[in-house]
């Protein structure tokens, strides 16, 4: 009685609840991926370069056992159920708008098979997955601190105890229209795969987890976890990560993170219109900035160009390597909106375009924390100041110098914050003065009522 085991954001074999179900006692799984080109489109190139990576990993750590084909799943899926004579398909759930439509279409196909053909699904890519943590009455949480207290007392399963051991696999060589893994050709900062990322969750235990609630908002510091890409693809599960953290200050701190993480999914959950338009509507009447002088601010934002140093390092990074500390992305979130009063959807396109760990709900909805239209938002009066947060968070310009070279020779003890007076030759000046435009997105704000 052979089964389908469909990988999506679960790209690993350890704690992995759908391959219990897929594993008959007496029965054969076929492991598969489906490459939907929708996806595909909407990626950019470092999240598919560690999606392929990924996927070969798990080709390579089920010796070869992995099929992976190309199309629309509502149309592979059902073709594969027929070549094997599946029974059932497994998968982990996916809460997403597009998660939940692709698998709606999935399972009406599967419904045309004989008597049916059911889509089961098992687990989620969250410790507490969206829909389970409510108030008393059923409804959803819309701010965090309450969510997070039921959160914490509702609690989440073990680990899954699977492997590759834990089935017998069907041989994709069997099985035709497979189609080889793509190679983009394009470098990441970190490895990809369950190994890298068991790799590198080990690591920061050891050595930053300690500190990482005094120093996570230090980005001239490396002690973050960098784990974000493995959480968005599944290449490790929050399930083996927690049971890690301890009850000490940093771990504490970590757990509130994986909380957020779970409280976006959820809202993006109950309210899927919030993908790309404000949570809060009452928002919609902002007035952005539009023509040809807003354009050339954004391309200004986009490439590090603003004059603002802890900005332009922020945005550096992020087309270097398709990663940015989460306070740098606070500030140059609240830069574009609130200094430039351009859309958050603009911005948050931009980061889904280069971030390796693009992830919808913690983008959509940090995004929209920032521009105070997202539930538990920042109020719309507070606007960060990208100097004072750069002399804060990154008091000597360390992480300024890595990342804007022409500030990088600048002396020890100059202000890198504000290089006014020493403004190396090629760095732009400031492109907008920071109190005139904070003054003017209030007045916006305020003009909402």
């Amino acid at each position: 009685m052979p089964t389908l085991l469909w990988f999506r954001r679960d790209l690993r074999l350890h704690d992995l609840p759908p391959l219990l179900d897929a594993a008959q006692p007496d029965g054969e799984v076929l492991a598969c991926y489906v490459l939907d080109p929708r996806l595909a489109r909407s990626s950019g190139p470092r999240r598919l370069q560690y999606l392929h990576d990924a996927l070969r990993e798990l080709r390579d750590n089920l010796d070869g056992r992995l099929l992976v084909v190309s199309g629309r799943p509502e149309e592979r899926i059902p073709a594969l159920v027929e070549a094997v004579g599946a029974t059932s398909v497994h998968v982990s759930a996916d809460y997403t708008p597009f998660g939940r439509r692709r698998d709606d279409a999935v399972r009406d196909a599967l419904n045309g098979i004989g008597d049916g053909v059911p889509l089961e699904p098992s687990g989620s890519p969250y410790l507490v997955a969206p829909g389970r943590v409510t108030k008393g009455d059923g409804e959803p949480y819309k701010v965090f601190t309450p969510f997070f207290a039921a959160w914490r007392k509702h609690g989440w399963r073990a680990p899954a105890r699977t492997g590759p051991e834990s089935a017998k696999w069907i041989d994709p060589a069997d099985v035709p229209g497979g189609v080889d893994i793509p190679d983009d050709g394009v470098a990441l900062d970190l490895p990809a795969g369950e190994r890298a990322a068991r790799a590198q969750w080990e690591e920061f235990v050891d050595t930053a987890l300690r500190g990482y609630a005094d120093d996570r908002n230090r980005p001239d510091l490396d002690n973050t976890s960098r784990m974000s890409a493995h959480l968005k693809f599944g290449t490790i599960h929050p399930r083996s990560m927690v049971g890690d953290l301890g009850r000490g200050k940093g771990g504490q701190a970590y757990l509130r993170e994986l909380a957020f993480r779970d409280f976006y999914a959820s809202v993006l959950h109950e309210w899927p219109h919030s993908v790309w338009w404000n949570w809060n509507r009452g928002f919609d009447a902002i007035k952005p900035d539009e023509g040809a002088e807003a354009e050339k601010a954004f391309e200004a934002w986009k490439n590090g160009r603003t004059g603002f140093p802890i900005v332009d390092a922020g945005m550096r990074q992020l087309a270097e390597i398709g990663w940015m500390h989460n306070r740098v992305r606070m500030i140059v979130a609240s830069f574009l909106v609130k200094d430039l009063h351009l859309p958050w959807q603009w911005g948050a396109r931009w980061f889904l375009e280069q971030l390796v760990d693009g992830d919808m709900a913690n983008n959509q909805h940090g995004w929209q924390w920032t521009a105070g239209s997202g539930t538990d938002a920042a109020p719309y009066f507070r606007v960060f100041n990208p100097t004072t947060q750069g002399r804060k968070f990154d008091p000597d310009g360390t992480y300024i110098r890595r990342w804007v070279a022409e500030l990088a020779d600048l002396p020890v003890d100059a202000d890198v914050h504000t290089p006014a007076d020493r403004r190396p030759a090629g760095y732009p000046e400031p492109i907008v003065d920071h109190a005139r435009e904070r003054a003017e997105a209030l007045r916006r704000y305020a003009d909402l009522g």
